[in-house]
């Protein structure tokens, strides 16, 4: 199937490293594995994050220009070059998808969503025109897949049959990481050796951007849960750049005076390395809508604590591959990281099953089958079967 590609928010070719950008990728990746030919048609980005209502409305005249462009070029040229269907990746209020409905309804093809969000209390709000182009994008939805059932719920109100919302759980590709953990050795000693640490005491993990909001949000809870196990002998590598990166820092020593050791923006490989060579993944993720970084240390062989919102019990499996506090609650936080750092053979059980379950439910040959099966289902107007179930 020859498919258009579009995200909205941020393009897999755009040259700022973020999540959003890696699940794109993610996306088409997955796509081409199960032996669709994906062509990325535009990188025009719709996001406008100041809620400035003039913007927005220049930002719809340009998606509908695209649109329109894309139209006219596909029309002008040979049936074959033609997409069989569009594939939008995130969709919400300040991203909403202008070209993808103009143009699937234009083309007479069905129009795909991946990742969309919905969110009623912005209809009267600053971003109202970009809320409301969103419910209609889902509403004319051939097939909208959801990455967390914390997301389907609030979708469920927009579509009048259940059965054009898929689950697709997050996923990745687990190979570079299933090849870090197998020079798990050899990672340690070379971070122990460079940054003068003890590899026979627990090393704690974290990888994330370093920006106001909700991540600084979640370095502020992680600094208040160090600061709760202090009593324990441990070591915290941190990888992540950005604007507040300073004051990060500071809460970090702060919290955990003379154990926090900061790596700044590193590449893929360096990070897979990274939770290779460690024994815990501490990270209370506030807001965010699942978080990959937690599903990627998982794929090396370390459990994950975290806290129990959104999407983060699709990828952290309770009692399984982790350990999940309520949201916000800093002390069940540090009292599960505690109950890791003191238990080395339920640390190693758990991050064994964590390896097991990305292999087996979140490697990109599974989203590839999945995502598949919901594609030819659209094509044939046959509905889809119902998700497996993530409990544990």
């Amino acid at each position: 199937m020859r498919i258009a590609f579009y995200a909205p928010l941020k393009a897999p070719s755009h040259e700022t490293p973020s999540g959003d950008r890696r699940v794109a990728a993610l996306f088409v990746d997955a796509l081409q594995h199960a032996g669709h030919e994906v062509e990325l048609v535009s990188t025009f980005r719709s996001y406008e994050g100041t809620g400035d209502a003039a913007r927005q409305a220049a930002l719809r005249e340009q998606g509908l220009g695209v649109a329109r462009h894309l139209v006219a070029g596909w029309r002008a040229g040979p049936p074959s070059a033609r997409p069989d269907l569009w594939f939008t990746y995130h969709v919400y209020y300040k991203a909403p998808d202008w070209p993808g409905p103009h143009a699937s309804a234009a083309l007479g093809i069905p129009y795909v969503i991946a990742e969309a969000s919905f969110a009623p209390k912005r209809a009267d709000g600053p971003w109202a025109l970009g809320h409301e182009a969103s419910r209609q994008a889902i509403q004319r939805a051939d097939l909208i897949l959801s990455p967390t059932r914390f997301d389907t719920v609030c979708l469920e109100s927009l579509v009048t049959n259940r059965e054009r919302i898929a689950l697709i759980p997050p996923f990745l590709d687990p190979r570079p990481f299933q090849g870090a953990a197998r020079e798990r050795v050899t990672h340690r000693a070379r971070l122990a050796a460079a940054l003068a640490i003890d590899p026979e005491v627990p090393w704690i993990v974290v990888a994330a951007m370093m920006r106001p909001g909700d991540k600084l949000a979640s370095y502020r809870e992680l600094a208040a849960a160090l600061a709760r196990i202090g009593d324990l002998r441990w070591h915290l590598l941190v990888a992540g750049g950005g604007a507040a990166r300073a004051e990060v820092e500071t809460m970090l020593e702060a919290a955990a005076p003379g154990r926090c050791r900061m790596l700044g923006a590193v590449a893929l490989a360096e990070i897979a390395a990274l939770y290779a060579a460690g024994d815990l993944c501490l990270w209370p993720a506030v807001n965010e809508a699942y978080g990959m970084a937690m599903l990627e240390a998982q794929a090396t062989g370390i459990p994950v604590v975290s806290c129990a919102l959104r999407g983060v019990p699709d990828v952290v499996i309770d009692g399984r591959t982790g350990l999940l506090a309520p949201a916000a609650d800093v002390e069940a936080l540090a009292r599960l990281a505690r109950r890791l750092l003191v238990d080395a053979p339920l640390r190693a059980a758990m991050g064994r099953a964590a390896a097991v379950f990305v292999a087996a439910e979140r490697s990109l040959g599974a989203a590839a089958m999945r995502l598949d099966q919901g594609l030819a289902r659209v094509r044939t107007g046959t509905a889809l079967p119902s998700a497996p179930s993530t409990a544990s």
